[in-house]
């Protein structure tokens, strides 16, 4: 299909922590606190309901903004995207196609080298967050919306550019991972 790479969503999310920086190993931030608990001890990761809501409330509207009839929707296989409301809900608005774990169509396992989110937004966007070692909240979000804001369409095209020579490189291979990505065991 032609042009089919220009009519993917992907999703993903990043923890963002006051004293983080980037850790190139998943992407994994350490803390001196629990970064799971803020400061009413309520929890703040993206779970299930979380992720539903986000895409009741901010995803769908937009959708209907669009004319969507051509459009795709990939995501990893975190738990809170593959629980089975979360699954229902996207088959209900992308019916079959979703590209997902559990969904219509199969997201390979462990698949960061087909998901740009994973191997260069996240590290690119900390890389800029963190520059300037933010202080508050305020600091932190304001440069998070920034950095995505300065992204440039030429940058976004390089990467997937990037991304389709990745996906002809694993078809050939028979799903083979990138030779320059190393994973430890």
């Amino acid at each position: 299909m032609v042009d089919f790479h220009k009519r993917i969503l992907f999703s993903d999310e990043a923890p963002f922590w006051l004293n983080g920086y980037v850790n190139k190993q998943n992407c994994r931030i350490w803390s001196e606190a629990n970064p799971q608990v803020n400061d009413e001890g309520h929890n703040v990761t993206v779970n299930g309901d979380r992720y539903r809501a986000m895409i009741t409330n901010f995803f769908i509207p937009e959708l209907n903004n669009h004319d969507v009839q051509e459009l795709w929707f990939q995501q990893d296989g975190a738990t809170c995207h593959t629980a089975r409301a979360t699954i229902h809900l996207l088959k209900d608005t992308l019916g079959d196609r979703l590209i997902s774990r559990l969904g219509p169509v199969n997201l390979p396992p462990r698949s960061c080298d087909l998901t740009p989110l994973d191997y260069f937004l996240w590290g690119y966007v900390k890389s800029l967050v963190y520059a300037d070692k933010p202080q508050t909240l305020d600091h932190l979000e304001d440069n998070i919306r920034r950095v995505i804001a300065d992204i440039r369409p030429q940058m976004l095209e390089k990467v997937i550019e990037n991304w389709t020579s990745r996906l002809e490189y694993i078809r050939a291979s028979r799903g083979s991972p990138m030779p320059e990505i190393i994973f430890k065991m």
